[in-house]
């Protein structure tokens, strides 16, 4: 029976093994391996939706715990569906630039089966996906800014309009082939400035319309507003600092050879360091400053050190990396003091890890690799954060004209979760 079957099998390998070599051979082997990884370091860049909503719900407090779910989860729909219908063309205009290296677009995305993206290196749909990643991502570093006293709608329809038209534009600067990488020789592999200095710079303009939380600062003091589980915000960074690994890695796109894999691999570990020197200078600074380990900083200088490193992960020794996501976790601590000064209200610090960390990471990029120049860098992150910085201005300008941007005085100070929503997140500690 045995000798039937291996029998059997021969003769299919023979009479089936052309056609299928010949089938195999018409996809390129580096594109299924490309696609492989940018679709795994894609789902890793999702997951950080899970980080992002359990760090900004554990800093928030409990009456605002459901508001900051319904924002998470909503904006990941809005942005997803914005990035597909529009901002994708705009952020890879594909040589149809309207204004050349500046606007342009490629009209609506087309996943036709076997299509490939233009450079060859992997089917356009995990392109797709893996930038969808990256533009949700920004619109949730809004989200934490502005906790506590925002709208879900107006919200919303900022998202829209940041992941739809704002972030790709900028994006197509740089990634898409736009003036900043062809003629600045900007250099930003994975969303320093693309990214992190993008949500910071729509987050600080949302803050400076909205305002502050009431009773946040009186007569010229911060008042403290703990959040309301440290737990879950730890557990949130954590996974952050999981999902940044394809956040970081990703963005190498190719890993079909043996350059690639150890390009992928010491990205990884200089990512990881960065987290780590993030941490343990903020442990060390916020205990010199203050005299006291503070958990929120040691987790916030984590964000702070894989922040730094994102822009350029891939050329500095693994030593260089650890220094590099140290002065985050630095800045991060020196610069909350400064928010809470300027009373910029700022719930979960996203504005100095973000902002402040992405620009000194972008800046941190002429430390390793040999063609990046101070013009090119300096330049281009002044001009994507004017960009941002204006057009976030007055598209919350408007929707506070159209809209109120706020929740209600009474709403704010009984709960959002129970007066915008009709329900709490944790509905068992208001009984008691």
């Amino acid at each position: 029976m045995i000798s039937r079957l291996l029998s059997a099998a021969a003769v299919l390998a023979l009479v089936g093994g052309p056609v299928m070599a010949q089938e195999a051979s018409s996809v390129p082997p580096n594109l299924v391996l490309n696609t492989m990884f940018t679709v795994f370091a894609a789902i890793l860049v999702m997951w950080m939706a899970a980080g992002f909503t359990m760090l900004e719900t554990g800093f928030v407090r409990a009456t605002s715990v459901a508001m900051q779910c319904a924002k998470n989860i909503g904006l990941f729909a809005v942005a997803s569906t914005c990035f597909y219908f529009l901002g994708y063309s705009l952020m890879f205009p594909e040589g149809s630039w309207i204004v050349p290296g500046i606007f342009g677009t490629s009209g609506l995305v087309s996943l036709a089966t076997g299509e490939t993206a233009a450079d060859g290196k992997l089917a356009t749909g995990a392109n797709v996906f893996y930038q969808m990643m990256f533009c949700a991502a920004t619109a949730s570093i809004v989200s934490g800014a502005l906790a506590e006293r925002l709208r879900l709608v107006p919200f919303l329809v900022f998202t829209a309009v940041l992941t739809a038209v704002i972030y790709p534009i900028q994006a197509s600067w740089v990634w898409g082939g736009g003036f900043l990488s062809s003629m600045f020789g900007f250099y930003d592999l994975a969303g320093g400035t693309v990214v992190h200095v993008v949500g910071g710079a729509a987050a600080l303009a949302g803050v400076y319309v909205v305002g502050s939380r009431e009773g946040r600062f009186r007569d010229g003091m911060a008042m403290p507003m703990p959040g309301s589980n440290l737990p879950l915000a730890t557990l949130g960074a954590i996974i952050l600092w999981m999902g940044w690994f394809g956040f970081t890695a990703g963005s190498h796109i190719s890993f079909a050879t043996e350059a690639d894999a150890a390009s992928v691999s010491r990205i990884l570990v200089n990512t990881n360091l960065a987290a780590a020197g993030g941490v343990l200078a903020a442990m060390v600074a916020s205990y010199m400053k203050f005299r006291q380990i503070d958990l929120t900083f040691l987790i916030n200088g984590a964000l702070a050190g894989l922040v730094a490193i994102t822009a350029g992960p891939l050329f500095p020794a693994p030593y260089l990396a650890f220094l590099i996501g140290a002065v985050g976790g630095i800045i991060v601590v020196l610069s909350v003091p400064l928010l809470d000064r300027l009373k910029i209200d700022d719930v979960v610090g996203a504005i100095p890890v973000h902002l402040f960390c992405g620009v000194w990471g972008t800046i941190a990029v002429l430390l390793s690799n040999p063609d990046a120049t101070w013009f090119g860098q300096l330049a281009s992150i002044g001009i994507i954060l004017g960009f941002v910085l204006i057009a976030s201005l007055i598209v919350w300008t408007v929707l506070s004209k159209v809209m109120s941007l706020r929740v209600s005085e009474d709403s704010e100070r009984n709960g959002i979760d129970l007066n915008e929503l009709g329900q709490e997140g944790y509905p068992e500690f208001a009984a008691n």
